[in-house]
């Protein structure tokens, strides 16, 4: 099938389930009312309260989810599955569960003083499924951080000319922060201003690639330390100085990107090589159900989404209305993001040696191979060359690693709101914000630095996606209270639950299993088991003691 077809077809869907399935979701499940003052105005510190305008608030929300997700997860399994029933749950899961997910976490803590949804369950479940909750999320956020710490160091080392714009974006995103927010610069003029800087870093880097002077696993040490240093600042600093207008230029970026790409796959007229079906069970991944559906969480449906949402978007939220756009609209526009990269690698590379003059896809994904950010910048180059020259799969690397970046700095500020309230009772020093951050800080370094990166992609996707169920569970029993229609979120949630759980217990057997058994990641997927176990039939019980669904 030619892929400019495919893409159409996807985005026309995409289209159609924003503006029709969203608006169900907005009118019988969330209705929102600006009448009501949001927690961004009511909360106001000028740290992590902040109002912000829609168009701004979608940058921020949509670079701080995106990150390599939506990237890497739907390149591996096309390699695993082939792109058919890959492309079918991005857009079938993304539309009924993903976006829903993300919009039904982000009103419901608007509607609880902005707190994230972990500490929502102690109001609607109870305590001890809050603590389980907590426990589970703040694990999840360290596999979080370890993972795109990684992403992002390996992309450093693999192609140096992105260091430059990727670390000339930060100074970058400060000056434009303090000229749109203190100085009054319009949001246009400053918009215009920092694309021209960043086009001229991107050449920057292109002219002067910086390398460090090691061998790769030395190199890959030192990039992941510089990173975690980065991610405790970021974390630290109020959110309009740094977090929100680096996301917002990021977002920019990957605007240009997409369009780039899905001109590009006009252009270039490739055929889709890849197989549309390549078996129940794949040698390196394992079955289908459950493997595929935690393979591809971010593009379908991430729980990462809803910390976010619940995190650090609800806390700026203008008014309850924006809501639908800035959210619901971002998962849609990530789904599009999955789409390119599945493409990417399905009609721009080789597959089973077609065509024969394309680097293939099975030696990104061996090991010892590029992996699958190597894949996309490479698979993005082909579409790209007519217009892009040999600079596009610079350009694909670069866009990607700056959502890597704005998805890691996120994550840890994330991993500061759940220390403190998971830890800080009991630990005083830990409602300090600098010591709470450096804590998870310290705590995904030595995750990320362990060398297990091979294992730790299905382990963040399983537990990411059970995060995304234990979080339509709490929105449900919300919904459930107010009498409101639960079908929308109870479904899903049990759905993911189910194979979710499922992942983890083949993964724990797969680590046990092995030549050389892994017992850490088999003990950690046991414990992660055990507790989505517990919380979620906690919520379920809550749920059906409250009404019926409806």
């Amino acid at each position: 099938m030619n892929s400019a077809l495919v893409a159409a077809i996807g985005i026309a869907w995409l289209v159609v389930a924003y503006r029709v399935y969203s608006r169900v979701i907005e009118r019988r499940v969330v209705k929102p009312d600006d009448s009501r003052a949001t927690p961004a105005h009511r909360l106001k510190d000028g740290v992590d309260f902040h109002p912000t305008g829609k168009i701004v608030l979608f940058g921020h929300h949509f670079a701080s989810i995106a990150g390599a997700g939506p990237i890497i997860g739907p390149i591996i399994a096309v390699g695993a599955f082939g792109y058919g029933v890959s492309l079918l749950w991005i857009l079938v899961g993304v539309v009924f569960i993903g976006a829903v997910h993300d919009y039904t976490t982000l009103m419901v803590s608007i509607r609880h003083d902005g707190q994230s949804i972990p500490e929502i369950t102690r109001r609607t479940i109870g305590r001890n499924a809050r603590l389980l909750f907590q426990i589970f999320v703040w694990i999840t956020l360290i596999f979080i951080i370890a993972v795109f710490a990684i992403a992002a160091a390996k992309s450093f080392i693999a192609d140096p000319r992105i260091v430059i714009p990727a670390f000339g974006l930060i100074p970058l995103a400060m000056l434009f922060g303090w000229m749109v927010n203190r100085i009054g610069l319009p949001l246009w003029a400053g918009t215009i201003a920092a694309l021209m800087l960043l086009a001229g870093l991107f050449a920057a880097g292109a002219a002067l690639p910086l390398a460090l002077p090691f061998e790769a696993s030395t190199a890959r040490q030192i990039w992941i330390g510089i990173l975690m240093l980065y991610g405790l600042v970021a974390a630290i600093l109020p959110v309009w100085i740094l977090l929100q207008p680096r996301d917002y230029i990021a977002y920019w970026l990957l605007a240009v990107g997409m369009i780039a790409g899905f001109a590009g796959l006009v252009l270039t007229n490739r055929p889709v090589t890849s197989d549309l079906f390549s078996g129940v069970v794949s040698p390196t991944q394992g079955p289908i159900w459950p493997m595929l559906f935690i393979l591809i969480a971010c593009g379908a449906v991430s729980g990462f989404h809803s910390l976010v949402s619940s995190g650090t978007t609800a806390k700026q939220l203008d008014r309850e209305s924006h809501g639908r756009p800035v959210v619901f609209g971002a998962m849609i526009t990530e789904a599009g993001l999955a789409l390119l990269a599945l493409l990417a690698v399905a009609a721009g590379l080789s597959n089973d040696g077609r065509p024969s003059d394309l680097p293939s896809l099975s030696s990104f994904l061996s090991p010892g191979g590029g992996g699958p950010i190597s894949a996309f910048a490479t698979g993005f180059g082909t579409f790209t060359e007519p217009f892009m020259g040999s600079l596009g799969g610079l350009f694909g690397l670069t866009m990607l690693n700056a959502f890597v970046l704005t998805t890691l700095d996120t994550s840890v500020r994330l991993g500061r709101f759940i220390t403190t309230e998971l830890f800080g009772p009991v630990a005083k020093p830990l409602t300090n914000r600098y010591l709470a951050t450096g804590f998870i800080v310290l705590c995904a370094y030595a995750l990320a630095a362990s060398g297990s990166e091979q294992s730790l992609w299905p382990m963040f996707g399983a537990a990411n996606q059970l995060v995304a169920a234990l979080a339509m569970i709490v929105v449900t029993a919300y919904l459930a209270h107010h009498h409101r229609p639960t079908v929308y979120t109870l479904v899903p949630a049990v759905f993911m639950l189910l194979t979710t759980c499922g992942a983890l217990a083949w993964k724990a057997h797969s680590y046990l299993m092995a030549a050389t058994p892994n017992y850490t990641l088999a003990i950690a997927a046991l414990v992660l088991l055990a507790l989505a176990i517990i919380v979620g039939l906690s919520g379920l019980g809550t749920i059906r003691k409250t009404t019926t669904i409806h």
